[in-house]
This record gives structure tokens, sequence and C-alpha cells, in this order.
């Protein structure tokens, strides 16, 4: 009986651990190249939905973060002479855990592992014999962060600067001149390529800033991404530039078949 007590109570002592969730669309201007489809750059528009889940982590909550980011995006784009477009969309997912320092000033910093895929391809509106590009690549790399947590006037606002580079993976690559038909008939030698920062990039930047509102915060923004690829020839550019607008909340899963948690548990931020 003393050990089931002392367990309890230290089950009793573990922080509460909220979960953040961000809802954010995007809207800006977008920029591509893919030398297997045109030799051209395009330029059009861009715009993105995306969500992110930021939690503590169980084994120590203090130090480490984990955060899932999923998102989806649709470029659209005309060559210079506005004759033909180029269509790009992608899929994404991303895993990431960070170690999480508290600085004076309220200032914080995270850095950490992150493992991402991704699943999208390029459209040509004008190419009759070979009108797609897949983009498809997993990768491993790094994340970070710098949040602040200011005041204007009475209002509380988290400002935070966010950023993702991947360091090794795979991606998928046909010859410059290897048609999906040919690929289709067995023609597939060749196709995954080792990626690193030389010949695959996704650099994705994000700056917020998040307006709180009583138990929900408003969140605008600025955020870049860069998709770069070169192998066999074939050079990929995605450049996308876009304004911010989400909705941030917190909130704390709770079980129905164990206790609430004791009114002394700490509390453990996502950030």
């Amino acid at each position: 009986m003393a050990a089931l007590s002392w367990a309890a109570s230290l089950r009793a002592e573990e922080p509460l651990r909220p979960v953040s969730s961000a809802f954010m669309l995007e809207g800006g201007s977008s920029h591509l190249l893919d030398t297997y489809l045109s030799p051209l750059k395009y330029t059009g528009w861009h715009t993105a939905f995306s969500y992110q889940r930021a939690q503590a982590m169980k084994f120590a909550p203090a130090t480490w973060r984990q955060q899932l980011d999923l998102g989806v995006e649709i470029n659209n784009a005309g060559n210079p002479a506005r004759n033909a477009s180029l269509l790009y969309g992608n899929l994404s997912a991303a895993w990431s855990m960070s170690r999480l320092w508290r600085l004076p000033h309220r200032l914080t910093v995270t850095a950490g592992g992150r493992v991402e895929g991704n699943l999208g391809g390029i459209y040509s509106n004008r190419n009759g014999n070979n009108p797609a590009s897949l983009k498809t690549d997993l990768s491993l790399g790094l994340t970070a962060s710098l949040g602040w947590d200011v005041r204007l006037w009475r209002l509380p606002v988290a400002l935070r600067w966010q950023t993702s580079l991947p360091l090794a993976g795979v991606f998928f690559s046909p010859a410059y001149d290897e048609l999906y038909y040919e690929i289709y008939l067995g023609n597939d030698h060749g196709l995954a390529h080792f990626g690193w920062p030389g010949n695959m990039s996704r650099w994705d930047n994000l700056v917020t800033a998040d307006l709180g509102l009583g138990n929900t915060s408003l969140r605008v923004g600025f955020r870049s991404r860069i998709y770069s690829t070169g192998v066999n020839h074939i050079t990929t550019r995605t450049f996308s530039y876009s304004f911010v607008l989400g909705v941030v909340t917190d909130w704390l899963s709770v079980s129905r078949h164990r206790p609430l948690p004791a009114s002394e548990a700490g509390v453990e931020w996502a950030y």
C-alpha cells in the first residue's frame, strides 16, 4: 500500500503538458523552374494550408519538445510570355524533437532533429508528350527556433522564428530525356538519389506573432519556402513567399479512465 501510494503521488506531481495547435492559411507569390519540363522560369501565386501540433515530451517535459507539421500547398505560375503555365502541388508531413533553453528576458531557444516526407509534382499545360514531373523525397535534418514573449500595451504577444533544413535523404528523379512511359515499361534504374545540401534542399522559414486573445491567439506572420534539387542535368527550383494568418489554441487531453491531475502539478507549455 505504501508503494502504491508513493507511485500515485509521483504520478500526481507530473507536470501538465498542454498541446499547442495552430491552423494557418498562406497566400503570396511563387517562382517555379523545372528544366525537365521547360528551361524558363515561371512566376505566379502561392497558397497553402498548414497545421502545427507542439507539446512537451513526457520523459523530460522541462527541456524537450516535440512538434508535428502537416501541410498542403499549391502554386500556379506563368512563363514570361504568359502563354503557358506550371502547376505545382505538394503534401508534406514532418516530426521533430528539440531541446528547449529558457533564457533571460523571456527568450526561448530550441534546436533538434527533424524527419520529413514530401509528395508532390509539377504539371505543364503546354507539354503534350511528357507534361508532369514527380517531386517526392524523404529526409533527416535540423530544426531550430527563437522565441520572445513581449507585451503590446496589455496584449501578450509571442514572437517566434522557426527554421528547418534537411541534411540527408533520398529523392526521386528520372534521367534528363527519360519519359515516364519508359519508367512504366520497366526502365526504373537510377530513379532514387541520395540527397544532401549540395543537390537537395528544402529550407523553410516561418516568422510569426501570436496575439493573445484569451484562450485563443491570432497568428500573423511571413513564410518563405525554398525547394531546390539538381541531378541528372535536371534543375528544379520552387520558391514561395507568403503572408500567414492563423489561429493558435492550447488544450489539455484528459482521460475519463484516469483521475484529474493534482492542482499542485506544474504546467510545461509547448513554448
